[in-house]
């Protein structure tokens, strides 16, 4: 059977998805009596419409690229880290600890502490799962839907009794100090003579997601660590013949993909909060298991899904304000549309499309027989 194309399957294929929750979409609209032309025009325009809106979009789309790239990794070991937003939160713990530890002298400097902290704290709260399903048998997703809760309740109880200002009564750290402020996209592009405005908080931690997105593909499909852990993910039983340890790739891929959960922080604490508030994540981390679904855990489709997801979020809210009619719960039934036709449905596409490729395989073969007689 002829395999579908890499680009038809993190491209195509995701499309054809999309297309039809849209559809779908478009249908629930029209039942409540509203236009979906319109609801379509509106949440493009508030997502994509201008520079203001491009800043809120790219600043989602970067939490949910580094969540994204975090559920990928665990994916590819067949590892379903469902944890990214209790590690995503504890990033944000370390990312705080260390940020109001120094009075910093530039964000050169400060940047760098930041990734360090955010990566070290998600990674040694994925650690815990890690070693439970490695060593215990316990299964990773019961264990990192555990631990979500645990780093919420542990957050709320350091915010509230040992973080915040005594004199304040909201559960936050105080502010970082002005060293730790990182260039946004207005100070970024001004340094080139490009004009942005100053509101959006997309920051220095976009081209980081990118970044980190390249060091993915790089790990994952260029080095030795990679191909262990893309083998122990499509055969545990053969990858343990061919003398890979199941432990330490549990182990690796877990902390890594932590690691990437908690990097979120640099971009939602420190970039755009400046400060540790209660719920920095805001479901971020449960954001990042549909981008991984829809990106086909691929880092360049991690990338796109991550942009699709920031406009919803930014077009969702514009969607709101202009038409009163479709609640911020109507806009979470498109995301849930979204996240059905990709991850739930997706057999519905993939087996036609599978069918189509491989009729056009074998008119090829023909053809190609035809002519050598």
């Amino acid at each position: 059977m002829r395999r579908i194309p890499v680009w038809a399957d993190v491209v195509l294929i995701p499309l054809i998805n999309l297309a039809l929750a849209v559809f779908v979409s478009g249908l629930v609209v029209l039942y409540i009596g509203e236009s979906p032309i319109k609801a379509m025009r509106v949440l493009l325009q508030g997502s994509i419409g201008s520079a203001y809106a491009w800043g809120y979009t790219l600043y989602y789309a970067t939490n949910f690229i580094f969540t994204g790239l975090a559920v990928a990794v665990a994916f590819h070991a067949r590892l379903f880290n469902i944890g990214g937003e209790g590690q995503a939160a504890l990033g944000g713990l370390g990312v705080a600890l260390v940020m109001m530890a120094w009075d910093w002298p530039h964000w050169a400097l400060a940047l760098p502490a930041g990734i360090i902290a955010s990566a070290f704290f998600g990674a040694a709260w994925a650690a815990i799962p890690a070693w439970l399903q490695a060593r215990r048998g316990s299964h990773i997703v019961i264990t990192t839907i555990m631990f979500n809760f645990i780093a919420s309740a542990l957050l709320v109880y350091l915010l509230v009794n040992h973080l915040k200002l005594p004199s304040s009564m909201s559960p936050e750290t105080p502010s970082f100090p002005p060293g730790a402020h990182l260039p946004t996209a207005h100070e970024m592009l001004g340094w080139i003579g490009v004009r942005f405005p100053k509101s959006p908080p997309v920051n220095i931690a976009l081209p980081l997601a990118l970044l980190a997105a390249f060091a993915v593909w790089v790990l994952i499909w260029r080095t030795r660590l990679g191909y262990e852990i893309r083998a122990f993910g499509h055969s545990e039983e053969a990858a343990r013949y061919g003398g890979i340890s199941p432990v330490r790739i549990i182990m690796l891929t877990m902390l890594i993909s932590g690691a990437l959960a908690g990097m979120m922080a640099v971009n939602a604490v420190q970039g755009e909060a400046e400060r540790l508030v209660l719920d920095s994540v805001q479901g971020a981390g449960f954001v990042g298991i549909a981008v991984a679904l829809m990106g086909r855990s691929h880092p360049v489709g991690v990338i796109l899904a991550a942009i699709l997801f920031g406009m919803l979020y930014q077009g969702g809210v514009e969607l709101e304000f202009e038409m009163p009619a479709i609640s911020r719960e109507m806009i979470v039934v498109i995301q849930a549309l979204v996240i059905l036709f990709t991850g739930a449905l997706d057999n519905m596409v993939r087996i036609p499309v599978g069918r189509l490729f491989m009729r056009i395989g074998r008119s090829g073969a023909k053809a190609g027989t035809g002519g050598n007689g």
